[in-house]
């Protein structure tokens, strides 16, 4: 299917011009996006009309907070939840499209005289350097630590897009010198396309696995949006490649940015190897993390040999674990260093960066006896498998594992071995499966002897009562005590309203519980 093409041309000519306009907010949602766009737009008196197939019982939290909000006229709301008319998009002026709203063979998009999203309004009219970042694993945590190191280097930055944030919420605070660092989904970037709005002075790609295929049906219309990030950019701009990298390979032979590669493992190693060859015209840069575990940059110009010192951007040692964590912090650490932050000043950050909630957080303790205790991880945004592998190999320690939930397409098979690797070598101490469509085609890949006794539970609570139990048993006969990861590797759909509220759940269970 051919992809959808937007108007470069805006609705509104400046935000002046949105007053009296009829806008419609298709998608309320509970991720902000929604909430922040009727905000911003009736702030600026727009008659905003706001729509959504859930009803407003589902939508409660965002409906509250729009009839809380004290500086806009509550008089410019409409709220019509439940279901969708044609007429509020026939009549309306502009709708402001959810991301996670198909444009193809949609009746009520069909009748919009013009689409717009939170991020389109907000990229046509800020005046901010934007870093931006997209990717299937790693976006989350690679946006917030370059966030945090542009912060505590002095920066006023921002923060917003897929990570929940809108940027509406703070557009009127940004200027030429405030850089804003966007994270993008797929979706986010295929609603940019043909506008011509998105040209980041940075654009940062992180690993690309298999993700939303339920949506897309193959890889490469999935990529053909992550490819969007740098559709605009130009020789002034910079495009952060992986190396030795299928997808990284061909983002660097089409983007018309200067390249910096940057590997990390047996491809770091690599790429320290031949920190002494020239680079290209168009590679200005590589970073790599050594064996060591030092992340090291080699800025072009520079005389720099794998013998000799190159600019340390990363400590042996960080606050986050797991090897993939170190690599998002070493894309972080070149962002910063574009940005003219010192190399001592980015390790010096980056090792106090704690992480952000959802992705590897370490959130409780269970002291079992004075010297005894459990360290338990919330990692619910991990909705890939890919994503459920690198947590596991994130711990030396052994660990329980809590994962599965609802599938979108994707591929369980090399988590199963994973896990059946694990479990021989000792590594895997247990195994709690949360039920769903994602759960039962992993089940399918274990083989039986590894499945006896093996039941996916049909909630949390059930589920924790029975790894309480477990590692209960474990104290008693004097074995080493896991750490307990949740990491699900599918999506929330069913049993939670989103991977955000999975987490919480998942959290406020286990300091009850333990």
């Amino acid at each position: 299917m051919t992809p959808h093409v937007y108007s470069s041309k805006c609705p509104f000519e400046s935000l002046a011009d949105i007053k009296g306009k009829k806008i419609t907010v298709m998608g309320l949602g509970l991720n902000g996006g929604g909430t922040a766009s009727a905000i911003f737009l009736a702030r600026y008196g727009a008659q905003v009309c706001i729509t959504d197939m859930k009803t407003e019982e589902e939508l409660l939290p965002s409906v509250e907070k729009i009839r809380s909000t004290p500086d806009i006229d509550q008089s410019l709301i409409t709220f019509a939840l439940g279901g969708h008319k044609i007429e509020d998009f026939e009549n309306a002026d502009c709708v402001i499209k959810n991301p996670g709203v198909k444009i193809e063979n949609n009746v009520y998009l069909s009748a919009a005289k013009a689409i717009e999203t939170d991020i389109s309004l907000f990229l046509r009219f800020t005046k901010a350097p934007v870093i931006a970042v997209t990717g299937s694993k790693g976006k989350s945590s690679t946006v917030s630590a370059i966030h945090y190191g542009l912060c505590k280097a002095g920066f006023e930055a921002f923060l917003g897009g897929n990570i929940t944030v809108s940027p509406l919420n703070f557009l009127e605070k940004t200027n030429e010198h405030t850089p804003v660092v966007l994270e993008l989904s797929s979706w986010q970037l295929a609603d940019l396309r043909g506008r011509g709005v998105l040209k980041p002075k940075i654009a940062v790609i992180t690993t690309i696995v298999p993700d939303h295929q339920n949506w897309y049906g193959a890889m490469e219309p999935y990529v053909a949006d992550k490819k969007l990030i740098y559709a605009n950019q130009d020789k002034d701009c910079y495009t952060l490649c992986k190396y030795k990298d299928e997808w990284g390979s061909v983002f660097a032979r089409e983007t018309k940015g200067k390249i910096v590669w940057h590997a990390e493992g047996e491809a770091g190693i690599e790429l320290a190897n031949n920190a002494a060859i020239e680079l290209g015209e168009n590679e200005v840069g590589i970073a790599w993390v050594d064996s060591s575990g030092l992340g090291k940059f080699h800025r072009r110009g520079t005389a720099v040999t794998p013998s000799s010192k190159a600019e340390t951007l990363l400590p042996e040692k960080l606050s986050v674990p797991g090897t993939h964590m170190k690599e998002n912090l070493l894309k972080a650490g070149i962002v910063l260093r574009l940005m003219g932050v010192p190399s001592d000043k980015i390790a010096e950050v980056l090792a106090s960066y704690s992480g952000i909630p959802h992705r590897l957080e370490a959130f409780f303790k269970w002291q079992i006896l004075r010297s005894r205790e459990v360290r338990f991880y919330n990692d619910s945004a991990a909705t890939v498998p890919e994503a459920t592998i690198a947590a596991i190999n994130s711990f030396e320690e052994k660990i329980s594992l809590i994962c599965g939930g609802t599938d979108k397409d994707c591929n369980f098979e090399q988590l199963a071995q994973v896990l059946v690797e694990s479990r021989k070598n000792g590594h895997l101490a247990g195994l709690y499966l949360l039920d769903g469509t994602g759960t039962q085609k992993l089940l399918g890949y274990l083989p039986d002897s590894f499945k006896k006794g093996l039941k996916p539970f049909d909630g949390l609570e059930p589920l924790l009562q029975k790894l309480k139990a477990d590692v209960e048993k474990m104290n008693q006969e004097h074995k080493d005590l896991p750490v307990v990861v949740f990491s699900p590797g599918a999506t929330s759909f069913g049993m939670f309203k989103n991977e955000f509220d999975r987490g919480n759940t998942f959290k406020d269970m286990v300091t009850k519980m333990f």
